[in-house]
């Protein structure tokens, strides 16, 4: 059942040359106790879809339509104030850069007990038990000590595990994970990405996972949504996805990864990824892909169904006729 929908949001930019957009009409949707991941090149769209669920945009940012239901709720149409009681508490944010997210005048127990105080209404010893109880959930060892260090005595890991506790310590029904490894070494990068599949299976919490890296995918994630330009271009299991890639776009991300072969050139896409002040008619893709009609050129293509829950906007699927190779 979903917690969290996303319902043809579109949303633009005030720039100095007028309104640009730069989503357009995205839609997924959170399941509880899944992850699902929202993959494409940097620039894509990715992280501003998921900064528009918890209404954390910049000044020029305008939604101009769509819906995000939470709990069937609207939260584009839910007072500020109720929405303000929501972030964090229900909904919350793993930033990208855990280096820089911890204000480093402050132990890390009273950032954690600040949040405490504010979504679960405690004070005092209770408090601080259910701090501590939050880094001993994300493994941070001797938490009743740790507890009274500042942001520069833990590592890198151990920040990122000190803010996925700031959302364990208010029972988040919904994480959104903003690239929460970029800034980690491999070995850290495995044990955050366990430590969100623990907090997954065992809490029931759904997972949004906003990355560029197609192997934690595959690893980790329970489904997918493949972005490009704005605009969502496959939506699939991620299973599905990696046995039966069905948009271009995704196929070329596949092809471009590094294969444990010797000897193999890595293929690139050619090109780059539009602007968001280049207006392209037609698929958004087209100017990049090999597969490109005429059609492509002058309609944007719809969403056809090409397997169980397995959705691809892309005119190779018309009528059912084509698959790619």
């Amino acid at each position: 059942m979903a917690i969290l929908e996303v319902n043809n949001l579109n949303l633009g930019f005030n720039c100095e040359s007028g309104f640009k957009q730069a989503l357009f009409d995205v839609s997924f949707c959170l399941e509880r106790g899944k992850m699902h991941a929202l993959v494409g090149e940097s620039g894509c769209g990715k992280t501003v879809s998921a900064m528009s669920i918890l209404q954390l945009l910049p000044k020029t940012a305008r939604i101009t339509g769509g819906e995000i239901f939470y709990n069937n709720e609207n939260l584009l149409t839910m007072p500020q104030r109720r929405l303000q009681k929501l972030r964090g508490a229900k909904i919350a944010l793993i930033p990208q850069d855990p280096m820089t997210s911890l204000n480093p005048l402050y132990t890390i127990g009273d950032q954690l007990l600040e949040v405490i105080r504010i979504h679960q209404g405690l004070q005092g010893e209770e408090a601080r038990k259910k701090a501590v109880t939050a880094l001993e959930m994300v493994q941070i060892p001797c938490a009743k000590e740790r507890i009274r260090a500042y942001p520069h005595e833990f590592s890198g890991g151990m920040k990122q595990r000190a803010i996925i506790a700031m959302a364990l310590a208010c029972n988040a029904e919904i994480l959104i994970a903003d690239e929460p490894t970029t800034a980690l070494d491999v070995t850290i990068q495995a044990q955050i990405m366990n430590l969100l599949k623990e907090i997954k299976d065992n809490l029931k919490t759904a997972i949004l996972l906003i990355t560029h890296d197609l192997s934690l995918v595959g690893e980790n994630a329970d489904y997918v949504s493949v972005m490009y330009a704005g605009r969502i271009v496959e939506n699939a299991p991620v299973n599905e996805f990696f046995t039966n890639t069905s948009h271009p776009y995704s196929l070329a991300l596949l092809k471009s990864l590094p294969s444990a072969g010797k000897g193999k050139k890595l293929q690139t896409i050619p090109g780059q990824p539009p602007s968001i002040q280049q207006f392209i008619q037609g698929c958004r893709f087209n100017l990049r892909c090999e597969h490109c009609m005429d059609i492509c050129k002058n309609v944007v293509p719809p969403v056809y169904k090409v397997g169980e829950e397995h959705f691809s906007a892309c005119f190779l699927h018309k009528d059912d006729q084509c698959s790619i190779e």
